[in-house]
């Protein structure tokens, strides 16, 4: 998060009612050809179940595709049943990570966004 170069990575706060307390991060990591990104997100205990990550998620989504990415992508645990729900919500799929049967791959083509 500290090396972001706006082309291939990119990093987004939100911020409290205070506009001081970073309440979630969203980041963006694309490979060199900018075909492919990567999202995760974090967000703070206290502001989850508000909203905050779907939108996280949403605008991170619509930045990938205004860079040129064709499908984003996330690594989750398929104990976060939370996170991957939201994630269909937005058109993502899920499907088993073949490398490692406790992840789940979660990918949206942004081509037919």
């Amino acid at each position: 998060m500290t090396r972001v170069d706006h082309r291939t990575t990119e990093n987004f706060l939100a911020f409290g009612q205070d506009d001081k307390t970073i309440i979630a991060t969203a980041m963006i990591a694309c490979d060199s050809s900018t075909a492919i990104a990567e999202v995760a997100i974090s967000v703070r205990a206290e502001a989850k179940r508000r909203g905050v990550a779907w939108e996280m998620l949403r605008h991170a989504a619509r930045y990938a595709q205004a860079c040129g990415a064709k499908s984003i992508e996330s690594l989750e645990s398929r104990a976060n049943y939370e996170a991957i729900e939201l994630e269909r919500e937005q058109g993502f799929t899920a499907v088993p990570y073949p490398e490692d049967a406790t992840l789940m791959l979660i990918r949206k083509d942004l081509m037919r966004a």
